[in-house]
């Protein structure tokens, strides 16, 4: 019988199990756990919790990080005899971003449903992934970049990201803020460094090499660190079949935490997508321009690191506040009266770590639904 089991059998009757409680159960008691005879990693720090933090911060950089660097394609692109009279370049974009976010919602309770099926979802992801940046360097129209920059690459990197949210739940209980901080400031750096790198390829060396190079790094990069991307736990305690509870969607404080969420990550990307062109409108040069958006990223890293910290110690309403707060001043106070380069800058590494931070309070809101739903149980027993 597992430790967990052990505690939740001697605790008295008439103790309430309280939200903190119940937590506490999958908490780790000592270092090291015992599971039917052998021993369980300790959570939230040791060797393997570490390492399994940095293939989810590898996983994260490079999965997302590549899309979100499209304009440095885009630009490229626009230059080419055979795809500049398109006017589609932006959808390949539009796709490899905008359909990962959405499948993830479709993947997410597949795997949940299928939970045999999570420990190849990332391999055939990555493999998928790289399929589709190497069939990328063979196309001729702006169609086939659609279909595998653009499709192809969103379903494979959906699938090889979506694993990541059932194996941190493990690996991380007390500092889970942190965790999701440390993994989300993977894609702020890789969008810092991946535009320089980019940009030298395609000028360089043109498209059919950079795509083909990055599906080789991409390979190099990140199925090694496949090792360390293990769950915790052993099959026997995650592999029972269980329905998706959608009970959420009726809590207020998922609504209200979700609502905020959603504006502030709409408002987001938007400076993200005119910045280039407004520092040239200042009269930048290609890599004066490309700067401000290698600080927008660059900052947003340190902040996803410090609101991962943040709500692990302060009420994630405080925090999305804050966040709020300092991207709404960074807009009107600092981007507004821009005149130069030099408060066009600030305003990258203001609203970069306020704004960018935003994504790392995920982590707090999914607690605070959890523990609602969780006093909501308890009350109606």
């Amino acid at each position: 019988m597992s430790t967990t089991e052990n505690i939740a059998l001697q605790a008295s009757p008439s103790q309430e199990l309280s939200p903190s409680n119940v937590e506490a159960l999958h908490e780790p008691i000592e270092p090291v756990e015992e599971h039917e005879g052998f021993s369980l990693p300790p959570a939230d720090g040791g060797k393997d919790a570490w390492l399994f933090l940095l293939a989810c911060f590898m996983l994260e950089g490079l999965i997302w990080g590549f899309p979100a660097s499209y304009g440095i394609f885009q630009e490229y692109y626009s230059t080419q005899e055979a795809l500049a009279g398109s006017g589609n370049l932006a959808v390949v974009g539009t796709c490899a971003m905008g359909i990962m976010y959405m499948d993830i919602a479709f993947i997410f309770p597949l795997l949940k449903a299928f939970p045999q099926v999570r420990k190849w979802a990332t391999p055939i992801g990555l493999i998928v992934v790289c399929l589709a940046l190497g069939l990328g360097s063979l196309a001729t129209n702006t169609t086939h970049l659609v279909l595998t920059q653009g499709i192809f690459y969103a379903i494979g990197g959906g699938f090889a990201w979506t694993p990541i949210l059932f194996l941190i739940e493990e690996w991380w209980v007390r500092r889970r803020g942190f965790a999701y901080g440390v993994m989300l400031a993977g894609m702020g750096l890789s969008g810092a460094v991946l535009p320089m790198i980019l940009d030298w390829l395609l000028h360089n060396y043109g498209f059919r090499t950079t795509l083909r190079v990055s599906a080789i790094v991409f390979a190099v990069l990140n199925f090694p660190i496949l090792l360390f991307f293990k769950p915790r736990l052993p099959p026997s305690q995650t592999s029972q079949l269980r329905g998706f509870d959608m009970s959420f969607w009726k809590d207020p404080t998922f609504l209200i935490l979700q609502s905020g969420n959603v504006l502030q990550g709409l408002g987001y990307f938007l400076p993200a997508i005119y910045l280039p062109s407004f520092a040239k409108s200042l009269g930048a040069s290609n890599l004066e321009s490309m700067a401000t958006i290698v600080l927008l990223n660059g900052a947003a890293s340190m902040g996803c690191l410090c609101m991962g910290l943040a709500v692990d110690r302060y009420h994630v309403t405080t925090c999305l506040c804050v966040s709020a707060m300092g991207s709404t001043i960074g807009v009107f106070v600092i981007w507004g009266v821009s005149q130069s380069l030099l408060p066009l800058y600030a305003f990258c590494l203001m609203y970069g770590a306020f704004a960018g931070s935003n994504s790392s309070s995920w982590s707090a809101v999914v607690r605070d639904t959890k523990q609602k739903q969780m006093r909501a149980d308890s009350v109606d027993r």
